[in-house]
């Protein structure tokens, strides 16, 4: 599905004027965000504001992520398109939406059923859902039935890294992942390979939490 011309152009300005300028670099994530029509995974009372670089509120009380981070956290995973993915929270399945643009599948779960249901509905009425398959369950303990993951992207803040998510993260493998607190958080970038894990800090950050049995437990 692709939006009306005044969305399409709307999409442009947002990646000249506000993803470019700072520093997302990576042509297939540009391309990815130009194609796929975020005003159809916002609330409907949003979708004027759909690309101003700003989270917005969607159901349960949930939030879907600023364009620049979704971009950023895209790009720290550097897919070139053979990958199998895992997202943790899928909120309105737009960041699914981006992921599957741009690897072979995508596994993205949600602990709220309700959101679950939007995310896999969302995904079907755009005809992006194809290699996403929607799970309802606790991020924090991944998914292990398609592991290993190439990818780990994780839209939920953490107050550590879930022992589960690097253990079903592929060798070599990139996880990235909102660290910290509550109220702020590091995006970490953690990457498996030869055995060995490096983790370096893309930005700071703010995301609501991830709640789970490794996460937070409310």
């Amino acid at each position: 599905m692709k939006g009306s011309q005044m969305d399409r152009d709307a999409a442009a300005a947002m990646i000249e004027h506000q993803l470019r300028r700072r520093g997302i670099r990576d042509d297939r994530v540009l391309e990815a965000l130009l194609e796929i029509p975020r005003e159809e995974f916002v609330a409907p009372e949003d979708r004027s504001q759909a690309y101003s670089d700003a989270a917005m509120t969607i159901a349960c009380n949930q939030t879907i992520t600023q364009p620049y981070m979704t971009a950023l956290m895209v790009e720290c995973l550097e897919l070139k398109g053979s990958e199998n993915v895992l997202e943790v929270g899928s909120g309105s399945g737009y960041h699914a939406a981006v992921l599957g643009r741009l690897a072979a599948s995508v596994v993205t779960i949600e602990r709220i059923p309700e959101l679950a249901e939007t995310a896999r509905a969302n995904l079907d009425r755009t005809g992006l859902g194809a290699n996403i398959t929607v799970i309802s369950g606790d991020g924090s303990l991944g998914y292990p039935l398609k592991s290993p993951y190439d990818a780990i992207s994780v839209a939920a803040g953490s107050p550590s890294v879930p022992p589960a998510l690097l253990e079903q993260l592929n060798d070599p493998g990139t996880l990235v992942i909102p660290v910290g607190d509550r109220e702020d958080q590091k995006l970490q970038v953690i990457r498996k390979e030869s055995g060995k894990i490096t983790t370096r800090v893309a930005s700071g950050c703010r995301f609501v939490p991830l709640i789970g049995q490794n996460a937070w437990e409310s």
